[in-house]
């Protein structure tokens, strides 16, 4: 499949909240906060004006297929439709997310999401600690990753000259 990562614009609001409430739905594990219309509000009125958002669509201008959101140093969301899941869209994104941090990344993993986090080994990132989930709001037990990033001559090469 042909994919576009560019950068999400205001109008992906809606595409990029069904993208995360369809993701969401398969970890049935996890308790139920926050109402669609609660989500796609803070999507659209934090997500895309406070983080470095991407997306992935299919061709030139086809529908979003997955984003990640990015704020400093943290990938704090990588969310695929469900029907797109397993085609290298998330790998696609990822490496941008990285091409954009060489310096390093960090995220959180819901400890049960093992499919994450077989992903993000896969794509060098480690484990650095585990907690019991009394700080995420779902209080769901969850780990940190970490990725080094690129050595420092790699990173330079990657900068604008």
């Amino acid at each position: 499949m042909k994919i576009t990562i560019r950068r999400a614009r205001e109008s992906d609001a809606s595409e990029i909240a069904d993208t995360f409430l369809s993701a969401r739905a398969r970890m049935r594990y996890l308790p139920r906060l926050h109402t669609d219309a609660e989500i796609r509000h803070w999507i659209e009125h934090t997500m895309l004006t406070c983080h470095e958002v991407w997306v992935a669509e299919s061709a030139e201008n086809g529908p979003i297929l997955g984003f990640a959101a990015l704020h400093d140093n943290w990938l704090g969301h990588l969310y695929i439709k469900p029907k797109a899941q397993r085609q290298g869209i998330g790998t696609h994104l990822l490496n941008t997310a990285k091409n954009s941090h060489p310096e390093g990344l960090r995220l959180y993993i819901f400890q049960r999401n093992t499919g994450a986090r077989r992903f993000y080994v896969r794509h060098g990132f480690s484990v650095t600690n585990f907690t019991d989930g009394s700080e995420n709001q779902e209080s769901e037990p969850d780990c940190v990753y970490i990725w080094p990033g690129f050595p420092a001559a790699v990173a330079a090469d990657m900068q604008p000259q």
